[in-house]
């Protein structure tokens, strides 16, 4: 198993990687704070005396403003491939009253940050459901379902996939190694090198076979799923194997 592509939109636009926000007919892009909610929808944290909040006011007469939030994956490590780029658009309009409320209960949930307590006067908060979703990869842009992004899920991995790797390069590397070896019927010496896990997902691992640069890369699937990242010692052996011969404290 692998993300679909409304996954991985969802992924991306989840609020952990940054944004740009254009709107029609007005000058941008605006760098702009960004979190999508449970449904997916699309929340802008955007400070009163800025360039993004004016272009965010419809003009007299008319309705909600038109936008498009772009986000670009950031790879993880070096080496490791995109996700792609995401394209969402919808029509904004600032919340107020209760909405506003809610909807700074659910940014804070993605993106804690102290100034939601100050909207109404520092920042305002805007939002869009999302009626276009576009992605990019390799060249080629891809038109996914609205409602099949809606009811996709943002992967828990992705927020710390670049400690992850991390962690399994510095602390387990040599355990690493040997387990992924022997999951692709490997000799541990190789002319190319060892194999590297340059990506994870809830899904699995992506593996790099050659050098560093390579293009030559392979998956390895979980059981299942990941819900939580703290379930990956349990699902990656040379992990459950090191924690297990830790001391107790």
């Amino acid at each position: 198993m692998r993300p679909n592509s409304a996954e991985i939109v969802r992924t991306l636009v989840a609020g952990r990687l940054p944004g740009l926000v254009h709107l029609a007919h007005r000058p941008g892009p605006h760098h702009a704070r960004h979190v999508t909610d449970p449904d997916g929808r699309v929340l802008l944290l955007v400070p009163v005396a800025s360039h993004l909040a004016a272009a965010l006011q419809p003009a007299p007469g008319s309705g909600d403003v038109a936008v498009v939030l772009d986000v670009l994956d950031l790879p993880p490590a070096a080496g490791a491939p995109g996700l792609g780029r995401a394209w969402v658009s919808g029509w904004a309009a600032e919340l107020r009253g209760d909405e506003a409320r809610q909807g700074a209960v659910d940014f804070a949930a993605v993106a804690p940050t102290g100034d939601l307590l100050d909207l109404g006067t520092r920042f305002r908060l805007f939002r869009f459901e999302v009626v276009e979703v576009r992605w990019e990869r390799a060249g080629v842009v891809h038109r996914i379902d609205p409602v099949a992004y809606a009811e996709a899920e943002p992967d828990p991995v992705h927020p710390v996939e670049a400690r992850l790797l991390a962690d399994l390069a510095e602390c387990h590397g040599a355990q690493v190694t040997e387990y992924l070896c022997r999951q692709l019927g490997l000799t541990g010496q190789t002319p190319d090198g060892p194999p590297r896990v340059v990506r994870i997902d809830r899904y699995g691992l992506l593996v790099a076979l050659g050098r560093p640069g390579a293009r030559r890369r392979v998956r390895l699937a979980f059981p299942g799923p990941l819900t939580d990242p703290a379930e990956l010692p349990h699902l990656l052996p040379p992990l459950r194997l090191t924690a297990d011969a830790r001391p107790p404290r």
